[in-house]
């Protein structure tokens, strides 16, 4: 089977050596040539896929990359991992996968499957998305050629999520396209869960992470209210996560980052108000959750003034830069917003994050491209009037904080463990 992979970031690239790795031929099409050239090359640009992973599907002929959209005239099935991101007013922005529609539908051949991976709400597939292919090729969807959409389900990082393992949703356009989408993912991925529509599988996805976005949004209440109490929610849920049954632990952060968690509630929001309906619950989280920076630096203005100094003027280490534990991924990281907050308020930020030693391009945040992580090491922490941990690396040693800062403020609770000083920790 000849696949191409449109999209090699996060989800794309780890898809497209699933499929190698299967005995597919694989074509990875990007529009960065940088992504291009170094998986030609065999080069790595995801810290969590090794080099050599690639290289070994490269050499024996069964990937390779281009920016030419015109290979897509040579595969059978093409998948779409693109962004889609929100708009400044945190509407749905679909216009990656419209623009990569649009690129592909000129070189659609009768009888190719077009399946859509990007999370986006209900209809994009079976209606804005079938619009422009159908535009663009002549061709009509269910007839001429197959279409699906089929969330991905990537958790970066985890070394106990294997693409290959984690059973896959497909929805199809007609029965036909259903077939022939479950056909593709069952020759690379152990199970294949077919579901009656591309607009129930879409559904599918969000409800997946509106879930969880919802949940965190409760604990980061909940952090708050008890806070307020002196009750410290870390050890309210260890031990509430002793409960054998109706009980999942879910923990409070300083706000949510990757591409799903800050951006889904929005999508089904948005798609909700064209039905006259309202997901009040859902946005009420998105609204939780987006606050919480706000509340990070309020805790760290408090210390702050506790130790008789003004945010305006103080030096902030940001310790974690990457959305999430372990990985080099800093999409929607909330750290770019606790770093315009404290900016904005007069403070010099820094931040150190062994993942990412310089902030590349950004969508939203090219005011800090070039920034650089600062050392790990007494000398250059100690100057630092507050530290804010925001992501807890496991390769980072937070205990050395107790003994190198004045003042820390952890928001994942990094330091539950370890011996401090009083007043030199404040949770937020």
């Amino acid at each position: 089977m000849k696949i191409a992979v449109v999209g090699l970031g996060y989800v794309g690239l780890p898809l497209a050596l699933l499929f190698a790795r299967a005995g597919a031929e694989v074509v990875g099409l990007d529009i960065d040539p940088s992504k291009t050239d170094a998986l030609t090359a065999g080069r790595s640009y995801i810290r969590h896929i090794p080099a050599e992973t690639i290289r070994a599907q490269v050499t024996a002929g069964r990937l390779r990359a281009t920016t030419d959209f015109s290979a897509v005239q040579q595969v059978e099935a093409v998948i779409i991992c693109v962004p889609t991101p929100l708009t400044p007013n945190r509407e749905p922005d679909i216009s990656y996968i419209l623009n990569t529609g649009r690129t592909l539908a000129p070189f659609l051949q009768r009888g190719t499957l077009v399946v859509l991976e990007s999370t986006t709400y209900p209809g994009t597939t079976d209606t804005d998305l079938r619009a422009v292919l159908e535009a663009g090729s002549g061709l009509s969807a269910g007839r001429d050629f197959h279409l699906a959409f089929s969330p991905e389900r990537e958790d970066p990082g985890n070394p106990d999520s294997r693409v290959a393992e984690i059973p896959k949703v497909v929805g199809g356009y007609t029965p036909a396209c259903l077939e022939h989408a479950r056909a593709l993912y069952a020759s690379a991925i152990k199970t294949v869960v077919p579901v009656s529509s591309c607009r129930v599988a879409e559904a599918t996805k969000l409800l997946e992470n509106i879930f969880r976005s919802v949940n965190i949004a409760l604990v980061n209440e909940l952090k708050i209210v008890y806070g307020a109490m002196g009750i410290d929610i870390w050890e309210v849920i260890a031990a509430a996560r002793t409960k054998p049954f109706g009980f999942m632990p879910f923990y409070p952060g300083p706000g949510l980052g990757g591409h799903c968690l800050p951006i889904d509630p929005f999508y089904l929001a948005w798609k909700a108000r064209e039905y006259g309906q309202t997901a009040r619950f859902v946005e009420l989280a998105g609204e939780v959750n987006t606050a919480m920076p706000q509340h990070v630096f309020r805790v760290t203005a408090d210390a702050l003034n506790a130790r008789r100094k003004p945010v305006n003027g103080s030096r902030v280490l940001f310790v974690g830069l990457a959305y999430k534990p372990n990985v080099d991924d800093l999409r929607e990281s909330p750290t770019f917003a606790l770093f315009d907050l404290f900016q904005a308020h007069g403070a010099e930020v820094a931040y150190h994050d062994p993942f990412i030693p310089v902030i590349g391009p950004t969508r939203e945040h090219a005011a800090w491209r070039g920034l650089a992580s600062v050392a790990w090491d007494a000398a250059t922490v100690q100057p630092f009037d507050v530290v804010v941990i925001v992501t807890a690396h496991a390769t980072v040693e937070h205990a050395q904080l107790a003994d190198w800062a004045e003042c820390i403020v952890d928001t994942r609770n990094a330091l539950g463990a370890v011996a401090t000083r009083p007043g030199q920790v404040w949770k937020a």
